[in-house]
């Protein structure tokens, strides 16, 4: 069997991961096909070096119809849409308007600095806050000013010159 380069679709992975920086790159030839649900859609956007933003388009929901919650290193949306008490007689309905759940799975030390909704847009942004403990530092080198210090034979300290 013949796999066409074309086929080969590593996009569906990268897409709810945030603040991994396609860690996933090693998997980009693993063969797929898309079953992540497209509904809503989104869109996740660098804004700093340690920021991100996750914009959901929820043309239609209001602020009480939408939940955010962030567990652990998960981050679920809901939509939940009430049903219209009088159900208006559409002649075509292509504004979809059902429940959604969508989650997102973020990398250590990624939270949730806040979420605004914007024009049907649901914008959450986030922040990645490295520990201390776990950045880089600088190690500073000592140097003796004496010079490089040997014991004798004998035990006694000698300095050599």
């Amino acid at each position: 069997m013949r796999i066409c380069h074309a086929h080969l679709r590593p996009d569906p992975l990268y897409r709810s991961t945030i603040g991994f920086d396609r860690l996933f790159s090693l998997l980009d030839q693993t063969a797929g096909v898309e079953t992540t649900p497209s509904y809503p859609p989104y869109n996740i956007e660098r804004t700093g070096e340690n920021s991100y933003r996750i914009s959901i388009a929820v043309a239609g929901f209001t602020d009480q119809e939408l939940s955010i919650e962030a567990k652990e290193q998960t981050l679920t949306v809901r939509g939940d849409k009430r049903p219209e008490t009088a159900k208006p007689e559409f002649m075509y309905q292509g504004i979809a308007a059902r429940a959604f759940e969508r989650r997102f799975q973020l990398a250590d030390h990624v939270t949730v600095q806040g979420a605004r909704l914007e024009h049907g847009l649901l914008h959450i942004d986030l922040v990645r806050v490295i520990p201390e403990a776990a950045k880089p530092r600088i190690v500073p080198i000592a140097t003796s000013a004496k010079g490089i210090e040997a014991k004798t034979v004998d035990g006694a300290e000698k300095v050599a010159a």
